[in-house]
This record gives structure tokens, sequence and C-alpha cells, in this order.
């Protein structure tokens, strides 16, 4: 039996693999489906981006949603149930001109589609990979 360990060791790291790469797939949606638009400091910047909750209706992800935008600093968070929309400012430039984010949750098939639409002014700036991260953290926080 000395190949024993071997193999054991070889299951449980082919296991771990299989995990790790199912957790990035279920990931990899919200930031594929991430684009922006506009252009720097000249115009409003926007980014959006959406992924699919699976067996959670609408009405049980928006206050997750909430707390997720909550978490991620912004202010002025208002909930509306009836919708399934969530509104909240964000001011981090001290200029008093916040930055808008809108997440909507609607029922889509079996579960719930997420969409996230985080507006910054014209003159403003956000880093992209930095507001991509951010917008899946939100959505993400929906699946727990």
């Amino acid at each position: 039996m000395p190949y024993a360990a071997p193999k054991s060791i070889a299951l449980a790291a082919a296991s771990l693999f299989i995990g790790l790469s199912q957790a990035q797939a279920q990931a990899q949606p919200c930031a594929s489906n991430f684009k922006s638009a506009g252009v720097p400091m000249l115009t409003a910047l926007t980014y959006r981006t959406w992924d699919l909750i699976p067996n959670r209706a609408p009405a049980a992800v928006l206050p997750a949603l909430a707390k997720g935008v909550a978490a991620d600093g912004f202010d002025s968070i208002q909930v509306d149930k009836s919708l399934g929309t969530i509104s909240a400012l964000q001011e981090v430039t001290g200029s008093g001109r916040p930055q808008t984010l809108r997440v909507t949750a609607r029922a889509s098939g079996k579960g719930t589609r997420v969409d996230i639409v985080f507006t910054v002014q014209p003159g403003q700036i956000a880093e992209e990979n930095g507001t991509r991260a951010a917008m899946c953290k939100i959505i993400s926080s929906a699946r727990r």
C-alpha cells in the first residue's frame, strides 16, 4: 500500500481544484458582464454589470444587496421593494458631487437577475478594476 497516500493526496488536490474552479465559474459572470461607457473627465462614466442569483426571489435578495451597498460606503440608501430597486449615493471626492448607484432585482427563471449601474459625474473618475470588483462584491452579498 505504498501508493495509498499519493492517491489520496492526488484525489484531494483534484477535489480542491474542481471546487475552486466551480467557485471561480460562479464569480465570473458578474466580471465578464461588466461594461463601461463615457470619456474620463469629459463626460459621465457609467459602469454596469449583472448576474443571476439562483433559487432566490427578488424580495429575499434585496435586503442582502442593501447591506452590500452600505458595506461599500454608500449613503442615502433607498430600497423600493415594490419595484425591486435600490438607489444610493457616494461622495468620496469632497466636491459635493455624489456618484450614484442603482441596483435592480427582478425575477428570472427560478432565481433573480441583479443589475447594477454606477455613474460617476463628468470631471470625476473611478478606477475600472476596483469598480468592477466592488460591484461584483455587492452582487455576491446576495448569495449568502
